[in-house]
């Protein structure tokens, strides 16, 4: 007993220790943030341009009080082309030294994250910073953006009054308040409520350079993008880099804001000086300062950092000993490791350990057996008050635990109404399972089989998944930096019961990689396999867009690439429908039997027309999974695009760029059509 109580101290010890670690050390975390990445316009190491970014960033921290008084830090730094821009936008209603803070944090972590990049943006919740080598003052900038949304649904009984309440109270804000309120300050916050029902707190912001006229369209703009992220949601936040919008069901700001002191023209900025190195030291991240006792020595906050982490490491040491004899008597025995993220909010108080899933398997009985993958068999679990999908992967999958258990942790931050979520994992032995949560209805490669269930597809149902598949791969591209290993497939795209696409099992390579060196994938052959990857072993995120592509004219025609049947001489889907539309007969291979209402050839033309620029051959001339996803819900009614269409042959090589003139001279998409111009 005594042993016991010793080794649970020494634990509890250990762990103390590595919280005053990571406290001395942890740095916040943007909610998003964007490295605006070219090649061609990147700066080196300890280049001049570095050296004046580092002092622009460095100088936040000793900026003057009235410079950054109303919220808003700009300045500029260096001459020509070595010239650094800077702009930093606190939220309207925070006090001046959590904003002085919040921009201190940024302008260390932000550079850290994108190293090299001559423009980079980042937001936290309380404060917005970004950087450029261009003028980035004054002038409406939409991208890069992020949206965010609450995880529980609005009741279906109240939604469309709540979301006209929600526009409602939008509008008032930015037409009324936030646009012409103060030149230094564009803010406005206020409330409403839903019939007695909630009430709902709102805030937006623009940068001050804007325009009365310029806030208004951006955050219009930004509100008119509530329906896509945010449908359904009692919450929700747009975040663009000249304004900002948010909804909540509780109050997420401070009602008690001052009004800001009378506009007063920022102080000339210092004349530039060159570097007299190239290097200025990037400091650590601001905390509020707590009261000392003013006969104490002063001790830097950098030092008092190095000696907690310095005497904790040196303590370890003299303890390591005591853990490891700790540890090894463990060792020998079956050990459950348990991962979750958030159990509260997903899965309430489900036990996931081994024993336990497979009771609710039915000890993986044949009766619950869902499907056989490639990984391994998936069934359905049942516990009192949830469904789940367990996959049990494959001897030989993921048997590195620790490694295993690390990627699976990361993995359940993916969160996404178009993703599979994963709630975690169960590991005993060489035993792995996987549980996701439950999706009622089938994968999409079953309805691509059987003509029946196809038929029951109408266009509406078609054009929804094609655009919720794509707002997925979105996400997981920009989000997470993640590409999905060839797990852009019919078989892996699962449709709830609203028939709404749920991207799944694109993880598991990566799971599986951790073991084995990567398959060659050049076997990939004539599948959905982007010609790139055919001769190298590399994923890419434009891998994904042509695999994208693909699986676009596979619900647009109704087969699958691989088991394409037609009357021509083309053998396989891709090669058909680029034969059709050049030859102007796009029509000819949209699936009959869709359902189509009045006005909708034009959005399945758009769908056909951005499929195929998603499946070039050259990997260059695709383009990114946020242009995909504006070109499905159509460019502004400014907006217009020309392109050069490639020949495509059925062992995906280009024979040559030229424009068709004969049949297509431009092709310009606007308000959700597109149109041709003959010659």
């Amino acid at each position: 007993m005594a042993i016991m109580l010793s080794s649970t101290l020494v634990l509890l010890f250990v762990a103390a220790i590595f919280r005053i670690i990571s406290q001395a050390v942890a740095q916040p975390a943007f909610l998003y943030h964007s490295c605006l990445y070219d090649d061609r316009d990147n700066y080196i190491s300890n280049s001049t341009y570095e050296a004046n970014l580092n002092h622009l960033l460095h100088s936040i921290s000793n900026t003057s009080t009235e410079i950054i008084n109303n919220g808003f830090y700009n300045s500029s730094y260096g001459q020509n082309i070595n010239e650094v821009h800077a702009i930093g936008l606190c939220r309207g209603d925070v006090q001046l030294d959590v904003c002085r803070g919040c921009l201190y944090n940024a302008s260390y972590l932000l550079p850290e994250l994108c190293p090299d990049h001559k423009e980079a943006i980042g937001w936290y919740d309380h404060c917005m910073l970004r950087y450029s080598n261009r003028s980035i003052l004054g002038g409406i900038e939409t991208s890069p953006n992020f949206t965010m949304w609450g995880i529980n649904n609005v009741s279906a009984n109240y939604a469309d009054q709540f979301f006209d309440v929600v526009r409602s109270l939008l509008e008032r804000l930015i037409r009324s308040r936030a646009a012409a309120r103060y030149s230094l300050r564009k803010f406005a916050s206020g409330n409403a409520t839903v019939s007695n029902f909630k009430t709902i707190y709102a805030l937006v912001q623009c940068t001050p350079d804007l325009s009365e006229q310029e806030c208004n369209d951006c955050l219009l703009g930004a509100s008119e993008g509530i329906p896509r992220c945010c449908d359904g949601k009692e919450g929700g936040r747009i975040a663009r880099p000249s304004c900002d919008i948010r909804f909540e069901v509780y109050p997420f700001y401070n009602s008690t804001i001052h009004s800001p002191p009378p506009y007063h023209s920022p102080p000339t900025p210092p004349p530039y000086h060159p570097p007299t190195r190239s290097y200025y030291p990037r400091q650590r991240p601001y905390h509020p300062p707590t009261p000392t006792d003013p006969h104490r020595s002063p001790i830097r906050k950098g030092n008092l950092n190095f000696i907690v982490v310095l005497a904790s490491i040196t303590f370890l040491g003299l303890i390591s000993s005591i853990a490891g004899i700790y540890i090894r008597a463990k060792r020998g025995r079956n050990k459950v490791e348990i991962l979750f993220k958030n159990v509260d909010e997903i899965i309430g108080s489900i036990p996931f350990d081994f024993d336990n899933i497979k009771v609710a398997t039915n000890n993986f009985s044949e009766a619950n057996k869902l499907r056989e993958s490639e990984f391994g068999n998936v069934y359905k679990g049942r516990f009192s008050d949830k469904v789940i999908t367990v996959k049990r992967l494959s001897m030989g999958y993921g048997q590195q635990g620790v490694e295993f258990e690390d990627k699976v942790l990361s993995l359940t931050r993916l969160q996404h109404p178009n993703i599979v979520q994963l709630l975690g994992c169960s590991v005993k032995g060489n035993e792995r399972l996987l549980i996701y949560d439950f999706v009622p209805n089938t994968s999409l490669d079953h309805y691509l089989s059987d003509p029946l269930k196809l038929a029951t597809l109408d266009w509406e149902m078609r054009y929804k998944i094609i655009r919720g598949i794509a707002q997925g791969v979105l996400y997981l591209h920009e989000k997470y930096n993640l590409c999905l290993n060839h797990g852009l497939k019919a078989s892996n795209i699962f449709l709830d019961e609203e028939m709404n696409p749920k991207i799944s099992d694109f993880c598991l390579k990566s799971l599986h990689s951790l073991d084995q060196v990567p398959e060659n994938t050049s076997r990939i052959g004539r599948t959905n396999g982007a010609p790139d990857v055919m001769h190298m072993p590399l994923i890419s995120m434009k891998s994904d867009v042509f695999n994208f592509g693909v699986l676009v004219l596979e619900i647009v025609c109704g087969q699958k690439n691989n088991c394409f049947r037609n009357e021509g001489n083309a053998d396989n889907l891709l090669s058909c429908a680029w034969k059709n539309f050049t030859e102007g007969t796009a029509s000819e291979i949209i699936d009959p039997t869709i359902l189509m209402p009045d006005g909708s050839t034009s959005e399945i033309m758009n769908c056909i027309l951005a499929a195929l620029l998603c499946a070039e051959a050259n990997e260059a001339d695709r383009p990114t999974m946020a242009s995909v996803v504006t070109m499905l819900d159509g460019f502004d009614k400014h907006g217009s695009i020309e392109i050069e269409i490639p020949l495509f042959e059925d062992d995906h090589k280009v024979l040559g760029r030229r424009t068709f003139r004969q049949s297509v001279r431009r092709l310009f998409w606007k308000q959700k059509s597109f149109r041709v111009l003959q010659s």
